[in-house]
């Protein structure tokens, strides 16, 4: 796999919001649409994609993986089995990296839904917030990656954000309880704050429009700053003042093990779905 990235065709099997975020990133990254093949059920939005991207389209994977280097498979875990099972032929064919972005699905139960052992699969955990170009992706290859294929997809996802590798397979399942389920948290902790603020008497747009600022500008912050988050949350929480008083409250329910224990219920499903999946299928 010796080409440039540009040159590189890419089949997204299964594009739905992520996938067309990541279409759209390689795309404003000097990506010929001409290279870009994306796979849906629906033609009304494999249409959609055609006329605002240039990419093309099918209703067919199999169509689509004949002209992949790399196939980046977006269905949900639920589907990945029988998708796999599906494709199997031309994956072993062609042999292209597979990226995968299903939860609780392994290299090692795809490689049997494959139906051969040394296929080359990243397993990545992308978040929502890609769909902005501001996604936080974590990376685990098994050991038939190669460097340059690992090159190639982290630059797949750094079009949209930031990535990062893990070492381990089981830390994808620890990704995907900060980073990739953790725009839900920081959406409950402002949807929190908004109702809190109306309650005591903000109007509601004006509630709104602090929280979702404050969230912002803290996030900036602590992206900008030489300072780590707790120095940061220690310098505006003076003394005897009123967010320490917040603090304290947080402090008292033990905010801290709440968030862990919010964490670890996360891990504990994708684990459960890794059982679930773990069945032999005969190919």
């Amino acid at each position: 796999m010796k080409k440039k990235r540009q040159q590189l065709r890419i089949a997204f099997i299964g594009c739905g919001n992520l996938s067309t975020s990541l279409v759209k990133g390689l795309l404003a990254s000097g990506c010929s649409p001409q290279n870009i093949w994306a796979t849906n059920r629906s033609a009304e939005k494999n249409q959609q994609l055609r006329d605002s991207l240039g990419i093309h389209v099918s209703e067919n994977n199999h169509d689509a993986l004949e002209h992949a280097d790399i196939a980046v498979l977006g269905v949900k875990p639920q589907q990945m089995q029988d998708l796999a099972v599906d494709i199997a032929a031309v994956v072993r064919r062609r042999n292209p990296l597979i990226i995968s972005v299903a939860i609780g699905i392994t290299t090692v139960q795809l490689n049997r839904w494959f139906g051969k052992h040394d296929i080359s699969i990243v397993r990545s955990m992308p978040n929502t917030p890609a769909l902005v170009s501001a996604g936080a992706c974590g990376l685990f290859a098994n050991s038939w990656v190669t460097q340059e294929q690992k090159n190639l997809a982290e630059s797949l996802y750094r079009a949209v954000g930031v990535a990062v590798w893990v070492e381990q397979e089981a830390l994808i399942n620890v990704v995907a309880a900060l980073s990739g389920s953790g725009p839900a948290y920081f959406f409950y902790m402002m949807e929190a704050m908004q109702e809190a603020a109306i309650r005591l008497g903000l109007p509601e747009k004006i509630a709104n429009a602090l929280a979702l600022q404050t969230a912002l500008g803290a996030s900036k912050l602590a992206l900008d700053s030489d300072d780590d988050v707790t120095t940061l949350r220690r310098k505006v929480t003076s003394p005897k003042g009123t967010t320490e008083q917040a603090i304290k409250v947080f402090d008292e329910h033990n905010f801290t093990r709440l968030v862990e224990q919010a964490m670890a219920a996360t891990i504990h499903r994708a684990e459960e779905l890794t059982q679930l999946f773990d069945q032999p299928t005969t190919l």
